[in-house]
């Protein structure tokens, strides 16, 4: 019988935002502009050993948000 690889048992919890919250931040690979809200970070229960770090944006003025890896926003110049 084949093994299948098993991903470790992992938890999700608020990560330290690189930002306040509400700045205008910038996703560097599409483009996409947005008010940072939160910051969600995965790591693996035995070990503490972190997996990733998620951005989660808002359309300046409301609207849907969407995530973004955390490595990938900016601050965005306020007058592009």
């Amino acid at each position: 019988m084949a093994r299948t690889h098993e991903e470790p048992p992992t938890t999700l919890s608020h990560g330290e935002l690189p930002y306040p919250r509400g700045t205008l931040v910038e996703d560097a690979e599409t483009g996409l502009r947005g008010e940072l809200q939160g910051v969600i970070e995965e790591r693996t229960k035995e070990a503490n050993r972190l997996i990733s770090r998620t951005a989660y944006l808002r359309p300046r003025g409301g609207g849907v948000e969407w995530e973004t890896p955390l490595n990938r926003i900016r601050p965005a110049d306020q007058h592009a």
